[in-house]
C-alpha cells in the first residue's frame, strides 16, 4: 500500500507575525503570505490535507488565547474543514493530536512552512524527525525577525543549512507547486 501524500503543516502564521501592532511583522511578510497561499492552493489541487498550528502565549503575551494576534493570519484562507492545532512550546509535535493527525493520513513525510525559521520552524523539524517522519522544509517559506547578532535573511539561510544537515529535504515555493 502506498502512503498518503505528505500533508502541509502551516505553522504559527498568526495575526501578530503580519499586522504590526504589537511586534514588527517577519520578515518579508507580504512575500511569505503570498507563498505560504500558494501552497495552500496547491496542497488543495494535490489533495493533500492542510492543517495549521497556532501557539498559544500566556497572558500578556500578544499570542495568548483571546489577544488581537492570536488567530491564524486570516488572509490565508483557512478553510473550515482545515484543523488548526495548539502549542505552548517550539515543537508542534508537542501537541499529540498533531501526531496523530499526520498518522491519520497515511502520510510518512510533512511539508512545513511558517514562522518562526529560529523557533517554532526549527523545534517543529527536530519533532517531526524524531517522530520519524521524513520532512521536507519549504526553504522560502518561513521567516523570523532581525535579532542584535543577525538578519532574519541570515537566520534563515543558516537554519535551512542546519534542516537539510539534520535529514530535511528543502524545496522552494515554486519548484514544489510547478512540479
Amino acid at each position: 500500500m502506498s502512503k498518503a501524500p505528505a500533508p502541509l503543516i502551516v505553522i504559527d502564521l498568526q495575526t501578530n507575525m503580519f499586522d504590526g501592532r504589537v511586534e514588527p511583522p517577519i520578515h518579508d511578510a507580504p512575500g511569505i503570505a503570498e507563498r505560504t497561499r500558494s501552497l495552500i492552493d496547491w496542497a488543495r489541487r494535490e489533495g493533500r490535507k492542510v492543517a495549521f498550528i497556532r501557539h498559544d502565549g500566556p497572558a500578556g503575551d500578544p499570542l495568548a488565547p483571546g489577544e488581537p494576534g492570536w488567530p491564524v493570519w486570516p488572509e490565508l484562507g483557512q478553510a473550515k474543514d482545515e484543523p488548526t492545532f495548539s502549542k505552548t512550546v517550539r515543537n508542534a509535535f508537542s501537541n499529540a493530536e498533531l501526531g496523530a493527525w499526520v498518522a491519520g493520513q497515511g502520510a510518512g513525510e510533512v511539508v512545513l512552512a511558517g514562522a518562526q525559521t529560529d523557533f517554532c520552524i526549527a523545534g517543529t523539524v527536530k519533532g517531526a524527525l524524531a517522530e520519524g517522519l521524513a520532512v521536507i522544509v519549504v526553504s522560502d517559506a518561513h521567516s523570523t525577525l532581525d535579532t542584535l547578532d543577525a538578519t532574519a535573511a541570515e537566520i534563515i539561510a543558516r537554519h535551512n543549512a542546519a534542516f537539510a544537515k539534520d535529514g530535511a529535504t528543502l524545496v522552494t515555493t515554486q519548484a514544489l507547486t510547478e512540479a
